[in-house]
């Protein structure tokens, strides 16, 4: 139980410091949000009216007052869930923005990554039980090889075969004609324009998994409990899987959880090629527009995700490996 109030305590306070940094990096940044805004609206060549700037941060709802009652303000703002007003989207606030967004990314990124797991973890597994035959040859050396691709490559690749000269998919957005909504036509235009996002992100991602859990197999394989449990006459299936792997797959547990920290990074560029309507795209467009309570909020959305993750990693970590609550004790 120590072993687990631990990581909690961790996590705990690993949250404070993020989103305190959250508060504060935006701040210390140069420039005026409001002075842009006005810049942009009346030229660059024209002269900044401050009456015009102070209605702009007014509008904008711009924090003023100290620096702590500015922390004390957004902590409580955290509490409510109210993260401001996106300076792209005006006059949407930033949930509505991000929760217009974020499905399509559950769907296109988590669910990408989790298969990338399973069939990276599975390959991996057999290339390392079969080694030193034509199929670990053939994972190992494709797994490599597709190891040196980008993602933003093989989704150019992909859109000009599959979309510009084949036209058997569709080459932008997350859907065409139908009503947004938990219908049969919507969800299959959804479908259908999700499967170039995913691939490009499908084909590259078990490949570190693949590498990884192969390694670690192998050595473990040349473990004595290994040679044991074949000595005693188990079947090697049971040996693969229930020894081997099981071990084997503690480190890949801890890997997946710092995975997702990339995933909305990699994610940028494919969403913006496909034009796909995610937070990757959203991310993008905060930063060119310099919308930083949208911006703000993203980064504090993927950094807890991280951090949850890992929570969760830890603690399957725990109740996967009983060696590691034993040393906590």
């Amino acid at each position: 139980m120590k072993y687990f109030a631990r990581k909690v305590g961790f996590f705990l306070a690993t949250l404070w410091a993020v989103v305190t940094l959250n508060f504060l990096i935006p701040r210390i940044q140069p420039g005026d949000p409001a002075e842009l805004m006005v810049r942009r609206l009346s030229g660059k060549d024209n002269a900044l009216d401050p009456a015009q700037v102070q209605a702009m941060r007014a509008m904008l709802g711009t924090p003023d007052g100290s620096l702590w009652e500015q922390y004390t303000a957004y902590l409580a703002d955290l509490t409510r869930g109210d993260f401001g007003l996106s300076y792209t989207y005006y006059p949407f606030p930033v949930s509505e923005v991000i929760g217009q967004a974020i499905w399509w990314t559950v769907v296109l990124v988590v669910v990408t990554q989790v298969l990338a797991f399973v069939i990276g973890i599975v390959l991996g597994t057999y290339a390392a039980w079969r080694r030193n035959g034509r199929l670990d040859s053939v994972i190992t050396l494709g797994s490599t090889f597709l190891g040196t691709l980008q993602p933003f490559w093989i989704a150019l690749l992909l859109l000009y075969v599959f979309g510009y000269t084949l036209g058997w998919l569709p080459t932008s957005g997350g859907y065409s004609a139908a009503t947004p909504g938990f219908n049969g036509p919507f969800i299959q235009e959804a479908l259908t324009h999700s499967v170039l996002p995913a691939l490009s992100l499908l084909i590259v991602a078990p490949v570190g998994w693949v590498l990884g859990m192969r390694n670690t197999m192998i050595m473990n394989l040349g473990e004595d409990y290994i040679r044991l449990a074949r000595a005693k006459g188990l079947p090697d299936r049971r040996v693969a899987l229930r020894y081997a792997a099981r071990n084997a797959l503690l480190p890949s547990v801890t890997g997946f959880a710092l995975a997702l920290g990339s995933v909305l990074a990699g994610a940028i560029l494919v969403e913006t090629v496909f034009d796909y309507p995610g937070l990757g795209r959203l991310m993008g467009e905060a930063v060119g527009a310099k919308d930083y309570p949208l911006l703000q909020t993203l980064m504090l959305l993927t950094t807890v995700g991280v951090l949850v993750a890992n929570l969760v990693a830890d603690l399957l970590y725990g109740v996967l490996d009983p060696r590691a609550r034993r040393s906590e004790s």
